[in-house]
């Protein structure tokens, strides 16, 4: 099975379990930061930061490799009259669609591919902010079927994101995750 075969499986099973999508509790709190323009939202899966950010106004770009997710992403949109555009695309081989934008600000939560960290920094204006939300390497028992390549080493964020400037940073052990909120300074 391959990648989108996998995603568009586990989105299937989410849609027919009825399960809603909640835009991230973390990005929520960034809300005085957060006064629209042009979104990124990496990874979208079923929407809920997308839909989150098109009604505080956004016009956002929804991205993920499943086409069902896409799919429910877009039929949401249009229903509830939201300003997003959705695309599907293989991140760890399509970069290209989005050559020659800027955006205000990028989202990604809960997926991790370290190659995009460097582009990341390009597709945001400056003065623009980026969220990122994934698993860490916390040592506990905590997110076991996730495989450690897609999980953030300690201060990996900080680390990675050192030249912006951090306005909220987080590693917490109990959910194993870690969670940036920092801006393009250059």
């Amino acid at each position: 099975m391959d990648s989108q075969e996998k995603w568009n499986s586990k989105y299937k099973d989410r849609l027919t379990k009825k399960t809603e999508a909640e835009p991230n509790t973390r990005l929520m709190m960034q809300s005085g930061y957060l006064t629209g323009g042009g979104a990124l939202d990496i990874a979208c899966g079923l929407g809920g930061n997308s839909y989150y950010l098109a009604e505080i106004g956004y016009e956002v770009t929804a991205i993920d490799i499943s086409d069902v997710a896409v799919d429910y992403v877009q039929e949401h949109a249009t229903c509830n009259k939201l300003n997003i555009t959705v695309k599907t695309a293989d991140l760890t081989k399509q970069t290209s669609v989005f050559t020659g934008r800027k955006y205000d600000l990028a989202v990604v939560t809960y997926y991790l591919d370290r190659s995009l960290f460097p582009l990341m920094k390009e597709w945001i204006k400056t003065d623009g902010y980026l969220f990122i939300e994934t698993f860490f390497q916390n040592g506990s028992s905590g997110n076991q079927s996730v495989s450690n390549q897609y999980k953030l080493e300690s201060n990996e964020l900080l680390k990675e994101f050192s030249d912006w400037r951090v306005l909220y940073f987080e590693e917490n052990e109990q959910e194993g995750r870690q969670t940036i909120f920092c801006q393009n300074r250059r």
